[in-house]
């Protein structure tokens, strides 16, 4: 048995960051159900592939919220998803795993995840594979699929938030419209992330100003 690694929403200032993995008997099998790389695929379309791959075959995920991801013990974000990558594949303990690197060396992580395996198999640590293994691409239509049902979700509760990325001026927008009617951000904020702490350094400093 192999399984593919991948994660979503690991640059986003809003919201959490989900890892999956998918276990299935071949590449071929993963193929079959139309899985590739989530980016390439439409909503409607990674949700009914999702629903195939639930169906068919073993998932394993991990959801690390954005409170967990602030509290990170000295620890780079790379570390962190090491470790729920080996987590992940460990609850599936496949023959082998291939994963999506985060580490711009793809060797080196595949060492760091393998550090914090509980049960040992063998590691394919490559960039972009979830463009290259279907397997891959299964795992990260789940990591997607359920990220984007955790934002909408918050989007629910809290009004229109965006993708959650810095780059969307929708999510820019929200956070300055909270941060100026709150003075906080949102509870489900990164409060680490540069973009968040950048924004809370600009309304302390119009507060100054207002004086």
């Amino acid at each position: 048995m192999i399984c593919g690694v991948d994660e979503a929403g690991k640059g986003a200032v809003l919201g959490p960051l989900v890892v999956a993995a998918v276990a299935c008997g071949s590449d071929e099998e993963a193929r079959d159900v139309g899985a590739r790389d989530s980016k390439t695929l439409s909503p409607k379309r990674r949700e009914e592939i999702y629903t195939e791959i639930i169906a068919r075959f073993s998932v394993a995920t991990r959801i690390l919220t954005p409170g967990q991801i602030d509290a990170r013990p000295r620890a780079s974000l790379n570390t962190c998803i090491a470790r729920a990558h080996a987590a992940v594949v460990s609850d599936l303990h496949p023959d082998m795993a291939i994963l999506d690197a985060c580490d711009v060396d793809a060797h080196r992580y595949g060492r760091t995840v393998a550090g914090y395996l509980t049960k040992r198999c063998r590691l394919l640590s490559v960039h972009e594979a979830d463009r290259i293994y279907p397997v891959v691409g299964a795992a990260s239509i789940v990591a997607k699929v359920l990220r984007d049902r955790a934002i909408a979700d918050l989007a629910l509760r809290y009004g229109e938030i965006g993708s959650g990325y810095p780059a969307d001026p929708v999510t820019i927008a929200y956070l300055k419209e909270y941060l100026g009617t709150r003075k906080v951000p949102p509870p489900f904020a990164r409060m680490s992330w540069a973009t968040t702490r950048s924004l809370v350094n600009e309304l302390h400093q119009t507060r100054i100003f207002d004086f």
